[in-house]
């Protein structure tokens, strides 16, 4: 890629120029951006930048101090930082075809193998732009090529994995697969601080992170989403606070809180299509909290038995038992001749309050149950001790 030739005196005159145009309180930024770029002191020069462009007041001037300054001395400062100048200045471009020429430019730039964590960052974010042009095959492509550099790193920085696994989520939302986003999702999620963004954008996220893990057909235990604090946004009194609600309603297999609810799944077309689904999916809920419930010396129940705890039909309960067992969610045996399911182990899931005063309430009589089995052979046992 050819160099562009940048003249200092042009350099200098462009300052100028931005500086006598900016308003009081931007005029001495262009000042130190002068200082420095004289001292040629690039590393405190690019640090001024970035502080400069995160806020407000940048925004008109982001695009042509990246054009006609930052391009001059591209060469010399990190990489990585560049690209986030780039991309900063990116968000100017209000035509996406537009901002599609200039990020393949910049993806070019740092196309080499000694700057592969910010060729990474420029290719995701390249993606995004792909998807919103629906071109969905070309940000597969960006999406993969950073991946596969992405599996060779010990370390990059969280905010090259955040931009792979939003835009990844971003892609996989546009395909509904479900699944996929929602994994992809939580990984962004740990890559970020939650507070930092935008109420709009954790109250979005937190939305299509609860639909998606409601009508996934692999997700039945999300745990780890009640426990993160970007569901607090849907909390009341958000519109959508119904959804959080049901939520917890499919995590502790809350049939009564379900049908409650289940008025609110026509406000969204997603969960209107999957209705039947998400019947069969709470039912699940209900049947393994139900042995969960029980000590595990008490997990033998009959069709009936389960059918009376957990409000599912009669006829539904041995398919409801085959499903569970298939997904893995229990471990056992059905006898189908005295319609018997005799079950050994169920799937651990995040408990809430209620869940963990029952265990306690279980702890407390096993507790007591072996005192009385030690109270039953010390009397048993006397002459043997004694002796």
């Amino acid at each position: 890629m050819s160099k562009q030739k940048f003249d200092p005196e042009e350099i200098s005159n462009f300052l100028t120029e931005q500086r006598d145009e900016a308003s009081a309180e931007v005029q001495p930024v262009f000042l130190d951006f002068e200082d420095l770029w004289e001292r040629k002191l690039w590393h405190q020069l690019t640090e001024r930048l970035l502080e400069f462009f995160a806020s407000k007041d940048s925004s008109a001037l982001r695009l042509p101090l990246y054009n006609k300054f930052i391009l001059s001395f591209a060469d010399k400062i990190n990489q990585l930082k560049l690209v986030k100048l780039a991309l900063a200045a990116s968000y100017e471009i209000e035509e996406d075809e537009e901002r599609a020429e200039f990020l393949e430019t910049l993806q070019k730039r740092v196309n080499k193998p000694e700057f592969e964590e910010a060729h990474t960052y420029a290719t995701t974010e390249l993606a995004s732009v792909y998807l919103g042009l629906d071109e969905e095959s070309k940000a597969r492509e960006q999406l993969d090529t950073a991946q596969a550099t992405l599996d060779r790193f010990d370390f990059v920085e969280n905010i090259v994995h955040a931009s792979f696994y939003r835009v990844n989520a971003e892609y996989y939302q546009t395909r509904e697969d479900f699944t996929s986003y929602y994994r992809n999702s939580l990984l962004y999620l740990a890559c970020v601080d939650a507070s930092e963004l935008s109420p709009k954008e954790r109250q979005q996220r937190a939305y299509n992170l609860a639909l998606a893990a409601l009508v996934s057909d692999q997700i039945y235990n999300f745990g780890e989403l009640l426990l993160h604090p970007i569901l607090d946004s849907l909390k009341p009194p958000h519109t959508q606070s119904w959804l959080r609600d049901l939520l917890f309603a499919f995590n502790r297999g809350d049939l009564a809180t379900f049908d409650r609810l289940s008025n609110n799944l026509s406000k969204n077309k997603i969960l209107d299509e999957h209705k039947v689904f998400l019947y069969q999916k709470i039912s699940l809920a209900a049947l393994t909290e139900l042995v969960f419930r029980r000590p595990p010396h008490d997990r033998a129940m009959t069709f009936q038995t389960i059918s009376q705890e957990t409000k599912v039909k009669p006829n539904e309960i041995e398919h409801l038992l085959m499903k569970a067992l298939s997904l893995g969610l229990l471990r056992g045996k059905i006898d189908q001749v005295d319609e018997v399911a005799r079950i050994n182990w169920v799937q651990p899931k995040v408990l809430e309050r209620s869940q963990i005063e029952g265990m306690r309430q279980r702890l407390k009589e096993w507790d007591s149950n072996v005192n009385d089995l030690g109270h039953w052979i010390e009397d048993q046992g006397k002459d043997v001790w004694a002796s």
